[in-house]
């Protein structure tokens, strides 16, 4: 089928794609699996297309097998991560990046590792997917550093060693050691060995070109007759050993050697032990395990395995391995009980305790004890075995707290006690009309008038907590119903429309309590009657209606107090002359009745407190004690049963005292008995006792005690039994047994052995039975009480096996033989004599003459008796001040209370002595007589907390109407110190305040006017008594009370807005003209911004015509008419209950009723208005409760720092508890003391250097070098070696040097011959380094180098030198070390510059070579002339005095003296200027005979050849004055 060429373009335009794999799919774990993903056809341009567009041979496979992961595969898969490569830098992956030119820190790289999934079995490799079903695959690549190169780093040279030959040519060496090595591809290290050639002188003779060299030692042999022997195991075979003698020339040539002139040659064999490598045993059976419980999740424990020595090393050879080894177990088998668990209990916490806060420090509240809101209470904590059985049983025995795994729980905790609240009552009620005691039973005729008030706020435990509430006052003819006066109808004249009339008045039957009753009620109550009036006619005085009555001046009547009510009427017009009714006089006006007649004698019910709640007989007991887990619900204590309790009720007449119970009203009296609940007894319950502490297993332990404990966790309370008295016991220990310990047992020497005869034989004056041997002995374990034990636990547990061998002699027959030398003898005294020891010939020498010269063999040695001066000196600083042990201080010594941590009072503190001898070496202070301490007494100061005063009175409400706020204030008066409580915030005056929010009632202060006084007419017209007058009447400003106004106050107080007048002026009518009453009050505006009006009314007395009865005018906003709004103040400060100090608390605010001009009112016109309360009043705050710091006791004081020496200290510590929290007092900054230890002088064992190598009986080859181990003592510094004692002073310490065990007194070494060329010994190690940079680590480990360098003899053998040597090693607590270049003073060209350490140590290498300062300023060419020298800068200059003349290419071309100005100074008269010529031109002036003044060079060149800035100056100055003299020269022509 053909294909037109659009369809091959699209085809080539197209291609499959293919998405991710899905999810293995299967039925089945592992392989068998199923994935697929989606294939689809993409145009080049992006859009999706037909399958069929693209090629089908190329489409990719949308389903493939797969291994399908189940969880369990988990434990089959993991990942495995190769080692990360090499650091690549990121220049080399990325070429566009270029490397830094200057390396600082280093540069930045990348390094890789593989990462692959594979089998746990066998590693074999996995497909990726299974790994990550688990767990993400780790990371392949990670950011590394390559750290800049590190050159090598040397030492200075040291000084030139002697010239290698006497006379001729030979060589001098110096070395120097390296100090860092090369590190991060940095420079190789220099030659550390320089030669020059010397010759001392020439040489007399024939130089000596040959020397003896003695070989080493060859190995140990038997004697061809031993060996047939079968040696035992453990014995010691001594055989021989044979070395070689030669002669070698310088060249290093071996030569003859007859050419090696010597008078004997040296010993060429000698006895040696046989060497044998150790062996032991196999491994015994492992041992059970130690741990003989099973616990998943506890620590495993030990089981170990063990084996012995069948053969010790000996001759130097293979040394043991370890003869055991352990390894982690549980215990295995069916029967295995599972292990002890311990958890923490604790004891019932203590009562809370609250501490006051600073700002309500108070001193007149003396008794703290009813303190509430936030306080702090304790308990003890301590570790008891879990029991399967009974896991809640809380009296489990106390065990040691350290097998408690987890944390303990916390002794401490915050608490709270509950604050009472406060009884609040409202204000007393007006004192209500007289009353039957009780209106349902009347039988009892005594009457009382009451008044009450009501609780405001229910206080903690009931009413009975409150105030009385009712008062009481005995009266007479008591109802208990009345008719209450509404009101009163209008006059209603009796005749005609003037004249005498009556008031009908409008009546209300009312109870006791002021409400409304059936009418029926009152049928015994008399009704009021119409009351007379009159209407005035046209010519009578015209009066206004009588005023209310007042209230009543007196709540009662007594001796000196009566009540009276007024009230008045004044004269509206006044009579027509004849014919009317003439007007009353003044006194008629105002009428006055008698009031609250009844006498002042208050009664009421007053009640005491309730009894304690004691059990009621009447109901059957069942008080029974209960257990720590009864405790209530909530924290209340359960009850067992009902009692009662009673209280007292009397009678009390205020001002009194206590009545007849009869004054009071009978149907009030309070209860005097009522249930209650009793709580039950609860007994102490104790831990049973614990079991025995363990005696001290240390040996020499004298005062050996044991002791045990029990915990009380629940106190007693209501009676139930008390705690036990004894909460601990000790007791004695057991005798303790022999300590155990193990020590080597050394046997006697065995007979000592010589090299056989027929190796001997040859030797020059060899003798078949005598000379140098070897003898050995046996050694065995013991205990230290004596008994057999295996070499095992002496190899573990003892020093260092004593040495088997010894070298001995078997003496000739010529041969002197003495005993070993006696002990010195002691001395009578100290300074005083001498002492000796002795030793003794033995044998045939005692005969012999020549063991007799006492010169070559001593037979006593003589030695002054030591002279023992001792001193003693404090050491060190003053230790901290510490406080007596032993409890509790008191009194003015100081004070230590439980749960505060103020410690302070007078204590002592310590520094140490040291004594030493007169050789100035550190001896034990016991030899000064001293125990090792001065002691001073020292003051801690106490902790002084702020002090602030008490709290001032409350203001004045800051407003007289609506909200304002009062505050008061208390003010510091001593600032904390030595860690005293913190002060609380204080304002810039040093006070703290506290603000609420108060109301003032709008009507507590209100303006009382008197009735207007007679009309006082201006304009009299005689006739009429009428026309303009004038009234006035007094005004006030009194307290309103519920009964009315009583006291006047300041007229401030009222608001003056609102006060009336007090003098009017009107027109008085006239006979027959209408009289009108007062105005009446405006009426209320119901709308504002319209036209609206509001009115007032009069009343008309008819007589002509009246003018207008009422008047209007418009509403104005904020003038007769406003809107009204609540306003909200703002929040009080957190308002505690009386006694609280912190905790829960409530914040107010207040209503306020604003007028739409601002002025606050009286909140019942917002209430009338019905307008929204929106807002809480109330709301819950906290003040945060102060917390004092809580420590624990100090701990023991620590072991020593130091075993020896004047550095040890003696620590202890103590934790934080319970942090401090508000303003409680801080947490102290010591947490810890210290004091010293008693100065000990430090002995150890220390090499004494080695010896010279010595090749015996030759002049070079192999040799040996000895060393002795003595007694050292120090003060423990670490400077200086310390000074040598007697080793009896050093017996106590185990034998060993810088904790080797192993004492290696001598060695085998390497003379050189003449003309060799050797190694030297290895330098010490060098001082631990970091790679830092600026001081900061790079992280790449500290390291440290020793090195060897080459030294040669004969100029001709260099080239056989071996190569010099260093090695380096990881090492731990490195130090930063910097390197800067260092340069000396210029010397002429040139100066000295070199390399310097951070520790001042001059170096070769470290400092930067691109860096190096300049140290060679040669001048080319080269500055010949005379007075000349070369420059910093290069170039040739003039030494002071003279100037410089240049060429005219700028070379120095000569130097000219300078002339000298010299300025005169006064009493000099020679005022001219010379110049002069100077010898000397830096000499100064007074070496001139005649010259006092001051002398200037001029010099008018610089060191660089340049003229000065100043010679221009002069040049042009000296320009301008020569045309300046042209020019003048010119006008005068």
């Amino acid at each position: 089928m053909a294909v037109c060429s659009s369809e091959l373009e699209f085809l080539s335009l197209s291609a499959s794609l293919a998405g991710p794999w899905g999810r293995c799919m299967g039925s089945e774990c592992g392989l068998g699996g199923s994935q697929s993903r989606a294939v689809w056809c993409a145009h080049s341009e992006g859009w999706t297309t037909l399958h069929t567009n693209c090629p089908q041979a190329e489409r990719p496979d949308n389903q493939q097998s797969c291994f399908r992961v189940c969880d369990w595969h988990k434990e089959l898969y993991d990942w495995q991560l190769g080692a990360w490569n090499q650091c690549v830098p990121i220049s080399m992956r990325n070429p566009g990046v270029q490397r830094p030119a200057v390396c600082t820190r280093g540069e930045e790289g990348i390094q890789t590792r593989e990462v692959g999934c594979v089998q746990k079995a066998d590693g074999a490799p996995a497909e990726d997917a299974i790994c990550e079903y688990f767990e993400p695959k780790p990371r392949q690549e990670q950011a590394c550093l390559i750290p800049c190169p590190r050159d090598c780093v040397v030492s200075e040279f040291s000084s030139w060693t002697y010239c290698s030959k006497t006379c001729g040519i030979g060589l001098q060496n110096r070395v120097r050691s390296v100090l860092a090595p090369p590190l991060f591809g940095g420079s190789a290290c220099p030659n550390l060995t320089e030669f020059q050639t010397c010759q001392p002188g020439p040489c007399e003779g024939e130089e000596s070109l040959y020397s003896l060299k003695v070989g080493p030692w060859g190995p140990c042999s038997l004697p061809l007759l031993r060996q047939t022997r079968q040696a035992k195991p453990d014995h010691l075979q001594v055989g021989f050993q044979t070395r070689e003698v030669m002669c070698v020339h310088k060249n290093g040539n071996t030569a003859a050697l007859s050419l090696c002139s010597q008078e004997s040659l040296p010993v060429t064999f000698q006895a040696c032990v046989i060497t044998k490598d150790c062996e032991v045993s196999d491994w015994s059976d492992w041992s059970a395990c130690s741990k003989d419980c099973y616990d998943l999740n506890g620590p495993k424990g030990q089981r170990t395995r063990t084996r012995t020595v069948q053969q010790f090393p000996v001759g130097g050879g293979t040394e043991c391995p370890e003869l055991e080894e352990s390894e982690p177990c549980t215990a295995q088998g069916g029967g295995v009980p599972p292990c002890a668990v311990y958890n923490w209990r604790a004891t019932e916490w203590t009562e809370c305790r609250v501490d006051t806060l600073l700002s309500q420090q108070d001193r007149r509240r003396g008794n703290q004890t009813g303190l509430c809101g936030g306080g702090i209470q304790g308990r003890e904590v301590y570790c008891v075995q879990a029991s399967a059985e009974s896991p809640s049983n809380l009296t489990s025995r106390p065990v040691d707290n350290d097998l408690c795994l987890g944390v303990a729980p916390n002794t401490t905790q915050l608490c709270h006690i509950p604050c009472p609240v406060e009884c609040e009552v409202s204000l007393w009620s007006a004192w209500g009309p007289c009353t039957l005691e009780n209106c349902q039973d009347q039988s009892a005729k005594k009457g009382f008038k009451l008044r009450k008030r009501r609780i405001v706020n229910e206080p903690t435990g009931g009413t009975g907590n409150c105030p009385h509430l009712v008062e009481a006052i005995p009266c007479d003819e008591p109802s208990c119903y009345d008719w209450l006066l509404v009101k009163l109808e209008e006059c209603i004249p009796d005749i005609e429309e003037c004249g005498p009339g009556t008031q009908i008045p409008h009546v209300q039957c009312v109870d006791s309590e002021g409400k409304y009753v059936d009418r029926q009620q009152c049928r015994d109550a008399i009704l009021p009657m119409p009351v007379l009036c009159e209407v005035p006619c046209p010519k009578d005085c015209v009066l206004s209606p009588w005023t209310s009555w007042s209230l009543c001046s007196h709540t009662c009547s007594g001796k000196n107090t009566e009540g009276r009510q007024t009230r008045a009427r004044s004269i509206l017009a006044y009579n027509a002359g004849e014919g009317g009714a003439p007007c009353p006089n003044i006194s008629a006006l105002q009428e006055v009745r008698s009031c609250n007649d009844h006498p002042c004698t208050v009664y009421h019910w007053q009640t005491g407190p309730w009894g304690q709640c004691i059990e009621d007989t009447s109901v059957p007991s069942s008080n029974t004690s209960v257990s720590r887990g009864g405790a209530g619900v909530g924290g209340t204590e359960p009850s067992c049963s009902v009692g009662m309790q009673t209280r007292k009720v009397i009678c009390v007449r205020v001002n009194v005292g206590q009545v007849p119970p009869k004054k009071c009203p009978e149907s009030l009296r309070p209860e005097t008995v009522r249930p209650c609940l009793l709580p039950c007894k609860r007994d102490c319950t104790a831990t049973p006792y614990s079991d025995w502490t363990p005696c001290p297993t240390s040996c020499g332990n004298n005062k050996r005690k044991q002791s045990r404990k029990r915990i009380i966790i629940q106190f007693p309370a209501n009676g139930g039994q008390d705690c036990p008295e004894v909460l601990s016991q000790e007791r004695d220990c057991d005798a303790p047994s022999v300590c155990p310990g193990y020590r080597w047992k050394t046997h006697k020497w065995r007979r000592c052995q010589l090299v056989p005869w027929s190796v001997r034989q040859d030797s020059p004056g060899a003798q078949e039975n005598c000379g140098p041997g070897l003898q050995a002995r046996a050694v065995s374990c013991r205990k230290l009480d004596g008994g057999q034990a295996d070499i095992a636990a002496c190899l573990k547990f003892a020093s260092p096996m004593p040495p088997l061998t010894q070298p001995c002699q078997l003496p000739c027959q010529d041969d002197c033989q003495l005993t070993s030398w006696s002990k010195f003898s002691s001395c009578a005294a100290n300074c005083v004599g001498v002492r000796t020891r002795k030793r003794l010939l033995v044998g045939k020498s005692k005969k012999r003459d020549q063991c007799k010269n006492t010169q070559v063999y001593p037979l006593s040695e003589t030695q002054y008796c030591p002279c023992n001066k001792y001193n003693a000196q404090p050491v060190g600083n003053w230790s901290d001040c510490i406080l007596p042990e032993g409890g509790r201080v008191e009194g003015q010594l100081g004070m230590k209370v439980q749960g505060d941590i103020k410690e302070c009072g007078q204590g002592y503190r310590y520094q140490a002595v040291v004594c030493y001898d007169q050789d100035n070496r550190m001896v034990e202070t016991s030899r000064c007589n001293s125990h090792g301490y001065i002691e001073e007494a020292c003051i801690i100061p106490c902790p002084s907390d702020c002090k602030l005063s008490e709290w001032s009175n409350w203001s004045r409400c800051s407003k007289s109407c609506g909200s304002g706020v009062k505050v008061r204030s208390k003010w510091l008066r001593e600032k904390p110190y030595n860690g005293g409580r913190p002060c609380p915030k204080l304002d810039h005056v040093n006070q703290v305040y506290e603000v609420v929010p108060c109301l003032s009632d709008c009507g507590q202060y209100v303006w009382v006017a008197e009735p207007w006084s007679v009309w006082k007419v201006s304009n009299v017209d005689l006739k009429e008594n009428c026309g303009e007058g004038v009234q006035t009447r007094k005004v006030r400003c009194m307290q309103n009370t519920i009964d009315g106004p009583s006291d006047p106050v300041e007229d401030y107080l009222c608001d003056p807005e609102e006060m009336p007048l007090g003098a009017r002026e009107s027109q008085l009518p006239c006979p027959e003209d209408c009289v009108l009453s007062d105005w009446g009050l405006w009426s209320r505006c119901s709308l504002v911004g319209k036209n609206y009006w509001h009115w007032h009314f009069s009343v008309p007395n008819f007589r002509k015509p009246c003018p207008p009865t009422t008047e209007k005018e418009a509403c104005a906003l904020n003038s007769n008419c406003f809107h009204y709004s609540y306003n909200i103040t703002d929040w009080s400060t957190c308002q505690l209950s009386e006694r609280a100090v912190c905790g829960s608390g409530v914040k107010t605010r207040m209503l306020d009723c604003v007028r739409s001009d601002g002025k606050s009112v009286e909140l019942r016109f917002c209430e009338e208005l019905g307008l929204e309360k929106k807002w809480q009043m109330n709301a819950s705050c906290v003040v945060e409760c102060p917390v004092n710091c809580q420590l624990s006791d100090w701990s023991p004081w620590s072991e020593c720092t130091r075993t020896c020496g004047l550095a040890g200290k003696l620590w202890r510590r103590r934790t934080v508890i319970q942090a401090s929290q508000g303003d409680g007092r801080p947490c102290p900054t010591q947490m810890e003391q210290w004091k010293p230890c008693p100065a000990k002088p430090c002995y150890r064992w220390r090499y004494s250097p080695w010896s010279e190598c010595k090749a015996e009986g030759a002049r070079c080859g192999e040799g040996l070098r000895f060393r002795n181990v003595s007694c050292y003592v120090s003060n423990g510094s670490g400077h200086g070696e310390g000074s040598l004692v007697d080793e009896e002073l050093c017996g106590d310490l185990e034998q060993e040097v810088d904790g080797n065990k192993e004492i290696v007194l001598e060695e085998t070494c390497s003379v050189p011959c003449p003309g060799d060329c050797y190694l030297t010994d290895w330098t010490g190690w060098s001082p631990c380094q970091l790679s830092c940079v600026g001081g900061d680590d790079l992280g790449f480990g500290s390291v440290q180098v020793r090195s060897r360098a080459v030294l040669a003899q004969e100029p001709e053998n260099l080239l056989q030198c071996p190569d010099q040597e260093w090695e380096a090693r990881p090492c731990t607590e490195g130090q930063c070390y910097e390197y800067k270049w260092m340069t000396g003073a210029w010397r002429a060209s040139s100066r000295q510059v070199w390399c310097q350490r951070s520790d001042g140590l001059n170096v070769t290498g470290g400092c930067l070579s691109t860096s190096r300062p300049v140290s060679d300023r040669s001048c080319v060419p080269v500055c010949d002339k005379p007075r000349s020298y070369c420059t910093e800068a290069g170039i040739c200059g003039c030494e002071e005095g003279y100037t410089e003349v240049m060429t005219s290419d700028g070379l120095l071309d000569q130097c000219t003296l300078i002339p000298v100005l010299e300025i005169p100074t006064a009493g000099d008269n020679k005022a001219d200027v010379k110049t002069i010529r100077a010898v000397s031109p830096t000499q100064p002036n007074s070496i001139l005979p005649g010259r006092s003044g001051r002398t200037w060079f001029l010099q008018p060149f610089g060191p660089d050849g340049k003229l000065k800035t100043w010679v221009y100056g002069v040049a042009a100055g000296a320009f301008v004055l020569i045309v300046f003299i042209v020019s003048m020269t010119y006008l005068a022509w």
